[in-house]
């Protein structure tokens, strides 16, 4: 079972549409005492840093989030929300990676919001990627970013390189949406939920 968590991001459906769609099971809440037993845990997030953040602590899931040792998926904003702080609204986040998420610069982006395909360039070890394949080009919809750091697994790039996949211990994150991204998108989703299922036995 994967728990998706409920704090008000917008893509929480679609998330829940792609798992359903490779047979997932899933439920989306709220509730620490659910998903504290589940398999692993994805934190969706389309949306602004300062509100996400606010919604957090009202369900009081910051310190839950923070110290959870299930497999976890940050996407998008989950995963800007893994580290310090960001600069959209001076937003403290989670503080499980070190680092700032910095607003793209439109004097040196093609534009912003960061819209539309990229590719991945994979350039560390990540559950989420298999060593065969190519061309993994994936969908974006981004205005802020975090730097290349040591936890960095993925980089994309438009004008700048940016890190595009994390993973620190049990915690993954991408900057892109798999949701969105088509049978690469979902073949990505499929390996999490199978690094749950072992993790699990």
């Amino acid at each position: 079972m994967i728990g998706v968590v409920e704090y008000e991001a917008g893509n929480i459906q679609s998330v829940s549409n792609a798992l359903g769609t490779i047979g997932a099971e899933h439920l989306v809440t709220s509730d620490r005492k659910e998903l504290s037993k589940c398999d692993g845990i994805i934190l969706p997030g389309v949306g602004a840093a300062p509100g996400a953040m606010a919604a957090l602590k009202r369900r009081d899931l910051t310190g839950f989030l923070k110290d959870v040792r299930l497999p976890f998926l940050g996407i998008c904003l989950g995963m800007q929300l893994l580290y310090e702080y960001s600069e959209e609204g001076g937003t403290e986040c989670l503080g499980v990676l070190p680092g700032t998420v910095r607003r793209f610069d439109p004097a040196v982006v093609t534009k912003v919001p960061h819209m539309g395909w990229n590719d991945v360039e994979w350039t560390g070890p990540t559950g989420l990627r298999s060593g065969e394949e190519t061309g993994d080009f994936y969908y974006f919809a981004h205005s802020y970013y975090s730097e290349i750091g040591e936890w960095t697994t993925g980089v994309s790039s438009d004008g700048i390189r940016f890190t595009a996949a994390i993973c620190r211990a049990n915690f993954l994150g991408v900057q892109f949406h798999p949701e969105k991204s088509g049978d690469k998108g979902l073949k990505l989703l499929r390996r999490f939920i199978s690094l749950c299922a072992s993790s699990h036995q």
